[in-house]
């Protein structure tokens, strides 16, 4: 059986009004990772990916190209110990 894994990430560069948010919430259903994302007040975008080790890393690296009109700047990445605590993948506002 795989490793879980978490991860707490935070976007920076043109990341928000262009559906990232959305677009991250289909890659994870996609992937199969729980979680969430949102928009923070300084322009960033700040998401927390958990579930399969391979899944989890396949969102970090789904974040360095961002959704079709973004531009990322930067991807900031904190590994976490898995908790487990979540069921689906939400859009918080």
């Amino acid at each position: 059986m795989e490793a879980n894994a978490r991860a707490h990430v935070i976007v920076s560069g043109r990341v928000q009004g262009v559906f990232f948010r959305d677009e991250t919430r289909r890659a994870a259903e996609k992937n199969g990772v729980a979680g969430w994302v949102r928009n923070l007040p300084d322009g960033t975008v700040e998401a927390l990916f958990e579930g399969q080790a391979a899944a989890v890393d396949a969102m970090i690296q789904w974040c360095h190209q961002g959704s079709p009109h973004s531009r990322v700047a930067d991807v900031q990445v904190e590994k976490q110990a898995y908790v487990g605590d979540m069921n689906d993948f939400t859009i918080r506002r």
